[in-house]
Protein backbone atom coordinates (compact mmCIF):
# COMPACT_ATOMS: atom_id res chain seq x y z
CA UNK A 1 0.00 0.00 0.00
CA UNK A 2 1.36 3.43 -0.96
CA UNK A 3 2.34 5.60 2.04
CA UNK A 4 1.22 9.19 2.55
CA UNK A 5 4.78 10.36 1.86
CA UNK A 6 4.95 8.42 -1.41
CA UNK A 7 1.60 9.86 -2.45
CA UNK A 8 2.78 13.40 -1.71
CA UNK A 9 6.03 12.78 -3.58
CA UNK A 10 4.00 11.64 -6.60
CA UNK A 11 1.94 14.84 -6.39
CA UNK A 12 5.10 16.94 -6.09
CA UNK A 13 6.53 15.39 -9.25
CA UNK A 14 3.23 16.07 -11.04
CA UNK A 15 3.23 19.73 -9.96
CA UNK A 16 6.86 20.12 -11.05
CA UNK A 17 6.19 18.75 -14.53
CA UNK A 18 2.64 19.91 -15.24
CA UNK A 19 2.37 23.26 -13.41
CA UNK A 20 5.99 24.39 -13.07
CA UNK A 21 7.66 23.29 -16.28
CA UNK A 22 4.49 22.57 -18.25
CA UNK A 23 6.61 19.97 -20.04
CA UNK A 24 5.55 19.44 -23.65
CA UNK A 25 5.50 16.18 -25.57
CA UNK A 26 8.67 15.98 -27.66
CA UNK A 27 10.70 18.27 -25.40
CA UNK A 28 13.97 17.27 -23.81
CA UNK A 29 14.47 17.85 -20.08
CA UNK A 30 17.68 18.65 -18.22
CA UNK A 31 17.42 17.97 -14.48
CA UNK A 32 19.69 19.06 -11.69
CA UNK A 33 21.36 22.26 -12.73
CA UNK A 34 21.70 24.88 -9.99
CA UNK A 35 24.23 27.62 -9.22
CA UNK A 36 27.24 26.22 -7.36
CA UNK A 37 25.64 22.81 -6.86
CA UNK A 38 26.78 21.68 -10.31
CA UNK A 39 23.85 19.27 -10.23
CA UNK A 40 21.33 17.29 -8.24
CA UNK A 41 22.51 15.66 -5.00
CA UNK A 42 22.76 11.87 -5.19
CA UNK A 43 20.59 11.84 -2.07
CA UNK A 44 17.64 12.97 -4.21
CA UNK A 45 17.80 10.01 -6.61
CA UNK A 46 14.31 8.67 -5.65
CA UNK A 47 12.65 12.01 -6.48
CA UNK A 48 14.63 12.46 -9.69
CA UNK A 49 13.88 8.95 -10.89
CA UNK A 50 10.19 9.63 -10.27
CA UNK A 51 10.33 12.90 -12.21
CA UNK A 52 12.19 11.17 -15.04
CA UNK A 53 9.61 8.38 -15.25
CA UNK A 54 6.70 10.81 -15.33
CA UNK A 55 8.47 13.02 -17.89
CA UNK A 56 8.79 10.10 -20.29
CA UNK A 57 5.16 9.16 -19.64
CA UNK A 58 4.23 12.72 -20.64
CA UNK A 59 6.09 12.37 -23.94
CA UNK A 60 9.57 13.72 -23.15
CA UNK A 61 11.99 12.89 -25.94
CA UNK A 62 15.06 12.66 -23.69
CA UNK A 63 15.82 13.27 -20.01
CA UNK A 64 19.35 13.98 -18.76
CA UNK A 65 20.48 14.46 -15.17
CA UNK A 66 23.48 16.38 -13.88
CA UNK A 67 24.50 14.79 -10.58
CA UNK A 68 26.47 16.28 -7.71
CA UNK A 69 27.89 15.03 -4.42
CA UNK A 70 28.56 17.26 -1.41
CA UNK A 71 31.37 15.09 -0.11
CA UNK A 72 33.27 15.35 -3.41
CA UNK A 73 32.89 19.12 -3.20
CA UNK A 74 34.13 19.16 0.40
CA UNK A 75 37.11 16.96 -0.46
CA UNK A 76 38.14 19.46 -3.10
CA UNK A 77 38.20 22.31 -0.59
CA UNK A 78 40.10 20.17 1.89
CA UNK A 79 42.72 18.65 -0.37
CA UNK A 80 42.89 20.18 -3.87
CA UNK A 81 45.84 22.43 -4.79
CA UNK A 82 45.13 25.97 -3.68
CA UNK A 83 45.86 27.29 -7.17
CA UNK A 84 43.36 24.96 -8.87
CA UNK A 85 40.06 26.58 -7.93
CA UNK A 86 39.63 28.33 -11.26
CA UNK A 87 39.29 24.91 -12.86
CA UNK A 88 35.71 24.38 -14.01
CA UNK A 89 33.70 21.56 -15.64
CA UNK A 90 32.68 23.56 -18.70
CA UNK A 91 30.75 20.61 -20.09
CA UNK A 92 28.08 21.30 -17.47
CA UNK A 93 27.42 24.89 -18.51
CA UNK A 94 27.74 23.83 -22.16
CA UNK A 95 24.92 21.33 -21.55
CA UNK A 96 22.77 23.97 -19.88
CA UNK A 97 23.33 26.37 -22.75
CA UNK A 98 22.60 23.76 -25.40
CA UNK A 99 19.27 22.78 -23.79
CA UNK A 100 18.28 26.43 -23.30
CA UNK A 101 19.23 27.45 -26.84
CA UNK A 102 17.11 24.60 -28.21
CA UNK A 103 14.10 25.72 -26.18
CA UNK A 104 14.06 22.56 -24.10
CA UNK A 105 13.03 22.35 -20.43
CA UNK A 106 15.45 22.88 -17.55
CA UNK A 107 14.80 21.98 -13.91
CA UNK A 108 16.90 23.61 -11.20
CA UNK A 109 17.06 21.88 -7.82
CA UNK A 110 18.18 24.01 -4.87
CA UNK A 111 19.20 21.47 -2.24
CA UNK A 112 22.42 21.82 -0.29
CA UNK A 113 23.94 21.86 3.18
CA UNK A 114 24.42 25.55 4.10
CA UNK A 115 27.25 24.62 6.48
CA UNK A 116 29.13 22.23 4.19
CA UNK A 117 32.01 24.64 3.55
CA UNK A 118 31.69 26.62 6.77
CA UNK A 119 35.18 25.73 8.00
CA UNK A 120 36.85 26.13 4.60
CA UNK A 121 38.78 29.08 3.16
CA UNK A 122 36.14 31.62 2.10
CA UNK A 123 38.51 33.13 -0.49
CA UNK A 124 38.51 29.80 -2.31
CA UNK A 125 34.73 29.79 -2.27
CA UNK A 126 34.74 33.28 -3.79
CA UNK A 127 37.10 32.03 -6.50
CA UNK A 128 34.76 29.15 -7.36
CA UNK A 129 31.79 31.53 -7.32
CA UNK A 130 33.40 34.01 -9.71
CA UNK A 131 34.55 31.13 -11.94
CA UNK A 132 31.02 29.75 -12.08
CA UNK A 133 29.59 33.19 -12.88
CA UNK A 134 32.06 33.65 -15.73
CA UNK A 135 31.20 30.34 -17.37
CA UNK A 136 27.43 30.53 -16.79
CA UNK A 137 26.86 33.89 -18.51
CA UNK A 138 25.63 32.51 -21.89
CA UNK A 139 23.11 30.22 -20.20
CA UNK A 140 22.08 32.85 -17.63
CA UNK A 141 21.43 35.39 -20.39
CA UNK A 142 19.09 32.96 -22.17
CA UNK A 143 17.29 32.22 -18.91
CA UNK A 144 16.74 35.92 -18.20
CA UNK A 145 15.28 36.21 -21.70
CA UNK A 146 12.84 33.32 -21.02
CA UNK A 147 14.41 31.34 -23.85
CA UNK A 148 13.07 28.09 -22.37
CA UNK A 149 10.55 26.83 -19.85
CA UNK A 150 12.47 26.43 -16.61
CA UNK A 151 11.68 25.85 -12.96
CA UNK A 152 13.45 26.14 -9.61
CA UNK A 153 12.36 23.77 -6.82
CA UNK A 154 13.73 22.66 -3.47
CA UNK A 155 14.04 19.25 -1.86
CA UNK A 156 15.45 18.21 1.53
CA UNK A 157 18.94 16.86 1.96
CA UNK A 158 20.39 15.68 5.22
CA UNK A 159 22.75 18.57 6.02
CA UNK A 160 20.09 21.17 5.28
CA UNK A 161 17.51 19.43 7.48
CA UNK A 162 20.11 19.13 10.26
CA UNK A 163 20.75 22.87 10.06
CA UNK A 164 17.05 23.77 10.36
CA UNK A 165 15.95 21.27 13.01
CA UNK A 166 18.91 20.42 15.28
CA UNK A 167 16.60 19.81 18.24
CA UNK A 168 14.61 17.06 16.54
CA UNK A 169 15.75 13.43 16.52
CA UNK A 170 18.04 13.00 13.53
CA UNK A 171 15.75 10.50 11.85
CA UNK A 172 12.86 13.02 11.96
CA UNK A 173 14.58 16.05 10.46
CA UNK A 174 14.22 15.34 6.74
CA UNK A 175 10.65 14.17 7.30
CA UNK A 176 9.87 17.51 8.98
CA UNK A 177 11.40 19.47 6.10
CA UNK A 178 9.56 17.41 3.48
CA UNK A 179 6.32 18.08 5.35
CA UNK A 180 6.93 21.85 5.24
CA UNK A 181 7.83 21.80 1.54
CA UNK A 182 4.70 19.82 0.73
CA UNK A 183 2.64 22.41 2.66
CA UNK A 184 4.11 25.57 1.13
CA UNK A 185 3.91 24.01 -2.34
CA UNK A 186 0.21 23.16 -1.91
CA UNK A 187 0.90 19.46 -2.35
CA UNK A 188 -1.36 18.40 0.52
CA UNK A 189 -4.44 19.85 -1.13
CA UNK A 190 -6.86 17.22 -2.38
CA UNK A 191 -6.32 18.57 -5.90
CA UNK A 192 -2.93 20.36 -5.96
CA UNK A 193 -3.18 21.31 -9.65
CA UNK A 194 -6.50 23.11 -9.10
CA UNK A 195 -5.07 24.76 -5.97
CA UNK A 196 -2.16 26.05 -8.04
CA UNK A 197 -4.41 27.34 -10.80
CA UNK A 198 -6.42 29.29 -8.22
CA UNK A 199 -3.25 30.64 -6.61
CA UNK A 200 -1.84 31.73 -9.98
CA UNK A 201 -5.15 33.40 -10.88
CA UNK A 202 -5.05 35.45 -7.67
CA UNK A 203 -1.42 36.45 -8.19
CA UNK A 204 -2.07 37.54 -11.77
CA UNK A 205 -5.07 39.66 -10.75
CA UNK A 206 -2.90 41.72 -8.40
CA UNK A 207 -0.20 41.98 -11.09
CA UNK A 208 -2.76 43.38 -13.52
CA UNK A 209 -3.66 46.05 -10.98
CA UNK A 210 -0.02 47.07 -10.51
CA UNK A 211 0.64 47.10 -14.26
CA UNK A 212 -2.25 49.45 -14.92
CA UNK A 213 -0.83 51.88 -12.35
CA UNK A 214 2.63 52.18 -13.98
CA UNK A 215 4.12 53.80 -10.88
CA UNK A 216 7.11 56.05 -11.51
CA UNK A 217 8.65 55.37 -8.10
CA UNK A 218 8.25 53.05 -5.15
CA UNK A 219 8.96 54.40 -1.67
CA UNK A 220 9.96 51.81 0.97
CA UNK A 221 10.01 52.75 4.65
CA UNK A 222 10.84 50.45 7.60
CA UNK A 223 13.29 50.42 10.53
CA UNK A 224 16.73 50.77 8.93
CA UNK A 225 15.22 51.37 5.48
CA UNK A 226 14.39 54.56 3.59
CA UNK A 227 14.61 53.68 -0.08
CA UNK A 228 13.22 55.21 -3.26
CA UNK A 229 13.25 52.92 -6.32
CA UNK A 230 12.56 54.37 -9.76
CA UNK A 231 10.73 52.18 -12.26
CA UNK A 232 11.30 52.45 -16.03
CA UNK A 233 8.53 53.35 -18.45
CA UNK A 234 6.57 50.33 -19.66
CA UNK A 235 7.77 48.12 -16.83
CA UNK A 236 5.85 44.89 -16.33
CA UNK A 237 4.98 43.29 -13.00
CA UNK A 238 5.04 39.51 -13.09
CA UNK A 239 4.01 36.72 -10.75
CA UNK A 240 4.13 32.95 -11.09
CA UNK A 241 3.48 32.36 -14.78
CA UNK A 242 5.86 33.32 -17.59
CA UNK A 243 5.88 32.56 -21.31
CA UNK A 244 8.98 31.16 -22.99
CA UNK A 245 10.11 32.37 -26.40
CA UNK A 246 8.60 29.26 -27.96
CA UNK A 247 5.21 30.02 -26.41
CA UNK A 248 5.14 27.66 -23.41
CA UNK A 249 3.49 28.90 -20.21
CA UNK A 250 5.53 27.94 -17.16
CA UNK A 251 5.88 28.82 -13.47
CA UNK A 252 9.52 29.65 -12.75
CA UNK A 253 9.54 29.06 -8.98
CA UNK A 254 7.73 26.54 -6.79
CA UNK A 255 6.87 27.73 -4.21
CA UNK A 256 6.10 31.28 -5.33
CA UNK A 257 4.40 34.15 -3.52
CA UNK A 258 6.16 37.14 -5.13
CA UNK A 259 5.24 39.99 -7.47
CA UNK A 260 8.34 41.33 -9.21
CA UNK A 261 9.52 43.83 -11.78
CA UNK A 262 12.73 45.59 -12.75
CA UNK A 263 13.86 48.88 -11.21
CA UNK A 264 15.43 51.59 -13.35
CA UNK A 265 19.14 50.89 -12.95
CA UNK A 266 20.02 54.57 -12.37
CA UNK A 267 17.15 55.66 -10.11
CA UNK A 268 17.51 54.10 -6.67
CA UNK A 269 18.28 56.42 -3.75
CA UNK A 270 18.63 55.94 -0.01
CA UNK A 271 19.43 52.97 2.18
CA UNK A 272 18.01 49.55 2.94
CA UNK A 273 18.63 46.96 5.66
CA UNK A 274 18.32 43.21 5.24
CA UNK A 275 15.71 41.60 7.47
CA UNK A 276 17.00 38.05 6.96
CA UNK A 277 20.62 36.85 6.70
CA UNK A 278 21.99 36.15 3.24
CA UNK A 279 23.55 32.70 3.02
CA UNK A 280 25.88 31.54 0.25
CA UNK A 281 28.13 29.30 2.35
CA UNK A 282 29.40 32.57 3.84
CA UNK A 283 26.71 33.96 6.15
CA UNK A 284 26.03 37.67 5.72
CA UNK A 285 24.21 39.25 8.66
CA UNK A 286 22.88 42.77 9.34
CA UNK A 287 23.73 43.99 5.84
CA UNK A 288 22.95 47.60 5.03
CA UNK A 289 23.23 49.00 1.50
CA UNK A 290 23.45 52.68 0.55
CA UNK A 291 22.44 53.86 -2.95
CA UNK A 292 23.12 56.98 -4.97
CA UNK A 293 21.97 57.38 -8.59
CA UNK A 294 21.13 53.70 -8.69
CA UNK A 295 24.53 52.48 -7.54
CA UNK A 296 25.58 50.99 -4.22
CA UNK A 297 28.15 53.39 -2.79
CA UNK A 298 28.51 51.78 0.63
CA UNK A 299 27.83 48.36 2.15
CA UNK A 300 28.26 47.39 5.79
CA UNK A 301 27.55 44.10 7.56
CA UNK A 302 27.98 42.51 10.96
CA UNK A 303 29.45 39.43 9.27
CA UNK A 304 30.32 38.54 5.69
CA UNK A 305 31.15 42.09 4.64
CA UNK A 306 34.25 41.04 2.69
CA UNK A 307 32.20 38.46 0.80
CA UNK A 308 29.59 41.09 -0.14
CA UNK A 309 32.27 43.45 -1.40
CA UNK A 310 33.55 40.62 -3.60
CA UNK A 311 30.07 40.23 -5.10
CA UNK A 312 29.70 43.98 -5.61
CA UNK A 313 32.96 44.11 -7.52
CA UNK A 314 31.93 41.41 -10.02
CA UNK A 315 31.05 43.92 -12.74
CA UNK A 316 29.43 47.33 -13.26
CA UNK A 317 25.90 45.95 -12.98
CA UNK A 318 26.50 44.06 -9.74
CA UNK A 319 26.17 47.31 -7.75
CA UNK A 320 22.76 48.09 -9.26
CA UNK A 321 19.30 46.61 -8.84
CA UNK A 322 17.85 44.09 -11.27
CA UNK A 323 14.65 43.29 -9.36
CA UNK A 324 12.22 44.56 -6.78
CA UNK A 325 9.75 41.97 -5.48
CA UNK A 326 6.75 42.40 -3.19
CA UNK A 327 5.66 39.61 -0.83
CA UNK A 328 3.10 40.10 1.94
CA UNK A 329 4.27 39.24 5.44
CA UNK A 330 1.30 36.87 5.69
CA UNK A 331 2.70 34.59 2.98
CA UNK A 332 2.53 30.90 4.01
CA UNK A 333 6.32 30.75 4.05
CA UNK A 334 6.70 33.78 6.28
CA UNK A 335 4.14 32.34 8.66
CA UNK A 336 6.31 29.27 9.30
CA UNK A 337 8.67 31.60 11.21
CA UNK A 338 11.64 29.66 9.81
CA UNK A 339 14.78 31.04 8.18
CA UNK A 340 15.42 28.38 5.55
CA UNK A 341 18.94 29.38 4.42
CA UNK A 342 17.64 28.68 0.92
CA UNK A 343 17.01 31.66 -1.36
CA UNK A 344 14.23 30.02 -3.34
CA UNK A 345 12.13 29.64 -0.20
CA UNK A 346 13.33 32.63 1.81
CA UNK A 347 12.71 35.10 -1.03
CA UNK A 348 9.06 34.02 -1.09
CA UNK A 349 8.66 34.90 2.56
CA UNK A 350 9.65 38.55 2.27
CA UNK A 351 9.82 41.58 0.03
CA UNK A 352 13.23 41.50 -1.60
CA UNK A 353 15.59 43.21 -3.98
CA UNK A 354 18.11 41.60 -6.30
CA UNK A 355 21.46 42.95 -7.29
CA UNK A 356 22.55 42.31 -10.86
CA UNK A 357 20.84 41.15 -14.01
CA UNK A 358 17.23 42.19 -14.66
CA UNK A 359 14.55 39.97 -16.14
CA UNK A 360 14.07 41.09 -19.74
CA UNK A 361 10.38 40.17 -19.74
CA UNK A 362 9.76 42.78 -17.03
CA UNK A 363 10.16 45.49 -19.67
CA UNK A 364 7.87 45.78 -22.68
CA UNK A 365 9.73 44.24 -25.66
CA UNK A 366 12.73 43.68 -23.38
CA UNK A 367 13.28 40.15 -24.71
CA UNK A 368 13.92 41.46 -28.22
CA UNK A 369 15.97 44.54 -27.32
CA UNK A 370 19.70 44.77 -27.86
CA UNK A 371 21.78 45.16 -24.72
CA UNK A 372 22.30 48.85 -25.50
CA UNK A 373 18.59 49.54 -25.92
CA UNK A 374 17.68 47.54 -22.80
CA UNK A 375 20.26 49.45 -20.76
CA UNK A 376 19.14 52.81 -22.19
CA UNK A 377 15.56 51.99 -21.17
CA UNK A 378 16.73 51.40 -17.58
CA UNK A 379 17.36 47.64 -17.53
CA UNK A 380 20.38 46.41 -15.60
CA UNK A 381 22.86 43.99 -17.15
CA UNK A 382 25.22 41.89 -15.05
CA UNK A 383 26.77 38.45 -14.81
CA UNK A 384 25.00 37.78 -11.51
CA UNK A 385 21.56 38.01 -9.90
CA UNK A 386 21.37 37.74 -6.09
CA UNK A 387 18.28 38.26 -3.96
CA UNK A 388 18.32 39.97 -0.56
CA UNK A 389 15.33 39.89 1.82
CA UNK A 390 14.26 43.32 3.07
CA UNK A 391 10.58 42.92 4.04
CA UNK A 392 8.94 42.59 7.44
CA UNK A 393 5.71 43.27 9.28
CA UNK A 394 7.00 46.84 9.69
CA UNK A 395 7.46 47.59 5.98
CA UNK A 396 5.39 50.37 4.37
CA UNK A 397 5.44 50.84 0.59
CA UNK A 398 3.93 53.67 -1.45
CA UNK A 399 3.64 54.04 -5.21
CA UNK A 400 4.24 57.43 -6.82
CA UNK A 401 2.39 58.07 -10.08
CA UNK A 402 3.71 60.14 -12.98
CA UNK A 403 1.48 62.98 -11.75
CA UNK A 404 3.19 62.89 -8.36
CA UNK A 405 0.17 61.43 -6.58
CA UNK A 406 1.15 58.99 -3.82
CA UNK A 407 -0.84 55.78 -3.34
CA UNK A 408 -0.64 53.12 -0.65
CA UNK A 409 0.67 49.70 -1.73
CA UNK A 410 1.61 48.07 1.58
CA UNK A 411 1.16 48.93 5.22
CA UNK A 412 2.78 46.91 8.01
CA UNK A 413 3.88 44.33 5.48
CA UNK A 414 0.39 43.69 4.06
CA UNK A 415 -1.44 44.84 0.94
CA UNK A 416 -3.17 48.20 1.31
CA UNK A 417 -5.28 47.78 -1.83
Amino acid sequence: MISEFELNLEKYAEIILRVGLNLQSGQRLLIGTAPLNYGAPLELAPLIRLITKKAYQMGARFVEVLWDDDQIKLLRFQHAPRDSFEEFPTWRTDAEYEFAQSGDAVLFIVAFNPDLLKEQDSSLFMTTLQTYIKHSVPFSDLRHQDAMNNLVVAAPVEGWADKLFPNLPKESRKTKLWDIIFNICRIKNQDPISAWEEHIKNLEARCNFLNKKQYKYLKLIAPGTDLTIGLPRNHNWQAARSISKNGINFVGNIPTEEFFTLPHKDKTEGFVSLTKPFSRTVLVEDLKLYFSEGKIVKATAKSGEEFIHGILDTDEGSRRLGEIALVPHSSPISQTGILFYNLLIDENSSCHIALGNAWRSCLENGNIMSDDKFSAAGGNISKLHYDFMIGSEEMDIDGVLESGKVELIMRNGEWAF
